[in-house]
């Protein structure tokens, strides 16, 4: 039986996806598992968002193969989805600003919801009579939690110069939450410590340890493929099947946007309010 009390979340893991991997997945299935046992939060989606082309990572293929192999890798689920709207955008975006979208998403559908079933229904021909009282009283739905998933180096990045802006990581940590999957003995906590803002909303950041370890990486997949080595087993084998299909991750793929800065390192270099390290 289903408890009312429980928190709704949604879990929404931003990155390159380049490819999506097995750790990639794993991270989704970590965190719900976390959520469920503390009998506080009923995680109900997982959402999948690829970065945009505009992020100019070094190599970084195109967005289309990226979507089209995590749609692929979670065909089978049935809770993990992948959503294309970040990377369907010309320009790159904050993760704050896609954590917004999907918030704003979720409270647009909360509100369609409670119209619909707010309406009486009414037989066609027939005149409505006055009946005030005539539908029980609509409970108010809360709208469901988007926190951000990630790794102990995306929370870690939080403090190279110039890659977030402080507000972001702020209002991150204090409207949303973060849940970051660690290995034992990382030092994530130290530095939740020795940063400010996250301390001060350290009970809005959830560190779920990965105790069951394994060392994937979209890196260390895309070297072992131009080098002609196999994957199987490390990708979904879907994801891997369609790879070789089109043949991705040659030498030359991995230079493309060489010697480029990075989208935000860019932008939020040329901006005042960039971002230092979140100590103060």
């Amino acid at each position: 039986m289903e408890d009312p009390d429980r928190t709704e979340v949604v879990l929404l893991a931003c990155g390159s996806f380049n490819p999506i991997t097995n750790m990639h997945l794993r991270l989704f299935e970590l965190a719900k598992d976390y959520f469920h046992e503390t009998g506080k939060y009923k995680v109900i989606k997982g959402i999948i968002s690829p970065v945009g082309d505009a992020y100019k990572k070094k190599g970084l293929i195109s967005a289309n193969h990226r979507v089209t192999m995590a749609k692929l890798a979670t065909k089978n689920s049935d809770w993990v989805e992948v959503d294309d709207w970040e990377s369907c955008q010309s320009e790159w975006l904050e993760t704050l600003k896609v954590l917004r979208y999907h918030h704003q998403k979720l409270l647009s559908a909360g509100v369609s919801n409670s119209l619909q079933d707010a309406v009486p229904i009414t037989k066609l021909g027939r005149k409505r009579k006055q009946e005030p009282n005539r539908h029980e009283p609509i409970k108010k739905r809360s709208v469901p939690q988007v926190k951000l998933l990630c790794g102990s180096d995306m929370l870690e990045s939080f403090g190279v110069p110039n890659l977030w802006k402080l507000e972001d990581i702020t209002e991150i940590v204090e409207k949303h939450g973060l849940v970051c999957i660690s290995r034992a003995g990382n030092n994530v906590q130290k530095f939740i410590y020795e940063s400010d803002i996250l301390w001060r909303h350290k009970n809005n950041i959830h560190l779920v340890e990965e105790w069951i370890t394994n060392d994937i990486s979209s890196t260390k997949i895309r070297r072992a493929v131009r080098r002609g080595q196999s994957v199987r087993y490390l990708v979904p084998e879907a994801v891997r099947a369609y790879i070789e299909r089109h043949g991705l991750y040659s030498a030359d793929s991995e230079d493309t946007n060489a010697g480029l800065l990075l989208a935000p390192l860019q932008k939020h270099a040329c901006d005042p309010r960039g971002s230092q390290a979140p100590s103060s």
